[in-house]
Parts: structure tokens; C-alpha cells; sequence
């Protein structure tokens, strides 16, 4: 697999404070990549780093080879797409507006026919067809979720960032965004996603990167890196790790006294 992304002793400061430290990471096409960690870790400004949205202190960040400073806007907007957590829209767009957004780097670039089976196959792995004509502001925020994912999707770029693309999903709709990530992966996709489920992330990731305070911890696999120990230091809780599960990939459990009431 080949590089999308290497970055090398990744710094970045908000408000005069170091949120990323020294991060160095690859991120490969044909993979998903997950960032997990505990609240504040750096993880969605590690994300923005990635975007080109969140300034650089020190450090390199190339993308295809070429550092990310290098890149114009349009060229990026065509190299990767991004979901970020707010999904916000100012105006009242219909949804099915909102997905067709996505086709704008493209503009000049695509025929109409391309366009519309970009779009077509967007709507369809999201299962936001019968949202298409109502406005994105009168959305829930698992609709909303699911129609900004359309729109990334319809972009088509080979590199795709998520924050927390399952946040406001039910339990089906985040197994679905998670195989959409693996099927984007499967065609040769960059695909890097922050979640807060280590579960989910253990399921659907190829590697997992723990952010702590800033810093990657630890990064391999998911069986590699989902110790108790690191668990355990990482977020501040006992927890168990079953790994003779169905499927093979490991569960995480929090650590719960069993009650003294007994149930009748």
C-alpha cells in the first residue's frame, strides 16, 4: 500500500497551546485508519492538520508526496474529501442540494453524467433517497450525519476524512458508515476516521492510532493496540478486552461491580 499521507514531528498550537505533539504517522491507501482516544486528546485537530484546515507549528505533513502547503484549494478539494462534526449549513438547501455540493470541485472537470451517477451512488449507500427534497436545516442530527457523508461521498477524492461520522447514528446506520469506509478502503481509498467506539473501531479498522494528550501512544492493529493495560491508562478505567468474539475482532468492556439487589 502506498503512502497518502506521511507526516513528520507534527506540531500544532490553539490558543497558544500544543493540542498535537510531535506526531509522526503514515496513512496508506487501501486502509482505514482510526483515531481514538479520550476526550481533548488532539484527535479532530490532528484530523484538521490533515484537512489543511488547522495551521502547522513545526513539522511536515506531505499528501501524495508533496507537502500539504504546496496544494492549492482546488487541487485538495479534489485529492480529499472531508466530514467534520457540526455539519452545519447556513441556508435552507434540500438535501439532495447539499449532496450535489460535493460535485463542485469537479466543475469543468466531469461530464453531467459522471456528476449524477456520483451522486446517485452517494445517496444510495447513505439511504437518504427520501430526504432528497426536504431542507437540511429541518434535519435530525443522525439525517444531517448521514446527508453531509453523502456529499463526501459524492466528491470522489481518494483520500476521505471523518470526525466522528457515528456520533449521531443509530446502531445500524453506524455499522453502515463503517462498511462504506471499509468499501472505500477495498477500491484503493485513503480513509482516516475519528471514532469514540474502540469496539467499532476494532471491527472496521485495519490499524488504530491512540491519541493521548496529543501524542500517539501506540498504533498497529486493533489486537495490537487494544491492550487492557493501554485501555486502562489511556482513559482512566478498568476495562476488560474479550477477544474470543464471533468475528475475531476484539470488544472493549468497561469494568462494572456486579449489583447487590438481586433481579426477582
Amino acid at each position: 500500500m502506498t503512502a497518502a499521507y506521511e507526516v513528520r514531528g507534527l506540531t500544532c498550537r490553539l490558543g497558544g497551546r500544543e493540542i498535537v505533539r510531535g506526531v509522526d504517522l503514515e496513512v496508506r491507501h487501501g486502509e482505514v485508519l482510526a483515531l481514538v482516544g479520550p476526550n481533548g486528546a488532539g484527535k479532530s485537530t490532528l484530523l484538521g492538520a490533515l484537512t489543511g484546515d488547522v495551521p502547522v507549528a513545526s513539522g511536515e505533513i506531505l499528501l501524495e508526496g508533496r507537502p500539504l502547503g504546496q496544494w492549492s484549494s482546488a487541487d485538495l478539494a479534489r485529492a480529499r474529501s472531508v466530514l467534520l462534526q457540526a455539519n452545519q449549513v447556513s441556508f435552507p438547501f434540500t438535501v439532495r442540494e447539499v449532496v450535489e455540493m460535493g460535485r463542485s470541485p469537479w466543475l469543468g472537470r466531469s461530464t453531467a453524467q459522471e456528476d449524477e451517477a456520483a451522486i446517485a451512488e452517494a445517496i444510495e449507500r447513505t439511504d437518504i433517497a427520501h430526504l432528497l427534497d426536504r431542507p437540511f436545516t429541518a434535519l435530525s442530527g443522525g439525517e444531517r450525519a448521514r446527508a453531509s457523508l453523502a456529499r463526501v461521498l459524492a466528491q470522489r477524492t481518494p483520500v476521505v476524512l471523518l470526525d466522528e461520522p457515528t456520533a449521531a447514528l443509530d446502531l445500524r446506520h453506524q455499522e453502515d458508515v463503517m462498511v462504506v469506509a471499509r468499501d472505500l478502503a477495498a477500491a484503493g481509498r485513503a480513509v482516516v476516521v475519528v471514532l469514540h467506539d474502540l469496539s467499532l473501531a476494532a471491527a472496521r479498522a485495519d490499524r488504530m492510532a491512540i491519541v493521548e494528550a496529543g501524542r500517539i501512544v501506540g498504533i498497529g492493529t486493533p489486537a495490537d493496540v487494544l491492550t487492557p493495560e493501554t485501555v486502562e491508562r489511556v482513559y482512566g478505567i478498568a476495562v476488560h478486552v474479550l477477544t474470543d468474539t464471533p468475528d475475531g475482532h476484539p470488544i472493549v468492556v468497561p469494568h462494572r461491580e456486579r449489583s447487590d439487589t438481586a433481579s426477582s
